[in-house]
């Protein structure tokens, strides 16, 4: 007589079942982990806030990387309008899980703007400066720690057009020039603390003798001038970074070099893209 104790079989079953569904999972997480279109690149990932999520908008500056990078390079766009230091932070590990296979090889870095808001308006998104340090110090030792390759550009806090923004939406929503630049300040001197490759946002914005006139559509966000501006300063960033090379995918396969020449030169010519923004045949 053979005695079955089913209790104790029941329980042999359920363990295999999990640890059957804990394989599975993991080989699901790896697979979406691959690329799903090959060759691999490089991938840049821009962080941040609504500059971010708008960065494809009038020509802006993440469309302008997309293309100057079009055969270096894939760019991943993670921009929520609204968000804070502090709001980052709560989702850091599911925008940049640390067990990930495949890493970014640079992240741009945006916030700042929300978080220098009046802390004394109604429903302030503001930070305080304090805290907006440590956040962003977290955030870049997070990301500097996903892989040895790993780089980060970070933008400061922007300049804004206090006038303009109170004319569009009828306040002036707790932002302020004065305020951007104290924050600006403090990001760039935590940028300087962790060797960190940095844009002052703030600055750049207000080169431009006319900036108050043409870098803002509403005071807050950017036209395609000021797009421009971030696009060229990111640039020259990578550029004198002397970061690993990133050579054209399939370069010198191109059966049509005259004619491919030829047709860049059109498309820019119709696209009225200034020389140093111009898509490249390299």
């Amino acid at each position: 007589i053979i005695l079955i104790n089913t209790s104790a079989m029941q329980m042999f079953v359920a363990s295999k079942k999990k640890k059957l569904l804990l394989i599975r999972k993991k080989k699901t997480q790896n697979k979406m982990s691959e690329p799903k279109v090959g060759p691999n690149r490089p991938l840049f990932v821009l962080f941040g806030s609504s500059i971010v999520q708008l960065s494809y908008f009038l020509d802006g500056w993440g469309a302008a990387l997309t293309g100057r990078y079009a055969r270096k390079a894939d760019l991943f766009v993670r921009g929520y309008s609204g968000w804070t230091s502090r709001n980052a932070l709560q989702v850091l590990n599911k925008v940049f899980p640390q067990n990930d296979k495949i890493q970014p090889s640079l992240v741009i870095l945006y916030f700042g703007g929300n978080d220098s808001a009046d802390p004394d308006i109604p429903d302030s998104p503001n930070v305080p400066i304090d805290e907006y340090v440590e956040n962003m110090r977290k955030i870049i030792l997070h990301i500097k720690g996903l892989s040895k390759n790993t780089r980060v550009i970070m933008l400061t806090a922007p300049a804004v057009n206090e006038k303009q923004i109170i004319e569009y939406y009828g306040s002036n929503l707790g932002r302020t020039n004065e305020r951007g630049r104290i924050y600006s300040e403090a990001g760039i001197k935590l940028a300087q603390e962790l060797g960190l490759k940095y844009i002052d946002f703030w600055s750049a914005l207000q080169e431009p003798s006319d900036w108050m006139d043409t870098v803002f559509w509403d005071g807050l966000h950017l036209t395609k001038e000021g797009s421009a501006i971030v696009f060229h300063k990111i640039t020259k960033v990578i550029k004198e970074a002397e970061w690993e090379k990133m050579p054209d995918e399939f370069d010198g396969n191109q059966p049509h070099g005259l004619f491919h020449e030829k047709m860049m030169e059109g498309i820019n010519k119709m696209m009225g893209i200034l020389e140093s923004r111009q898509v490249k045949s390299e």
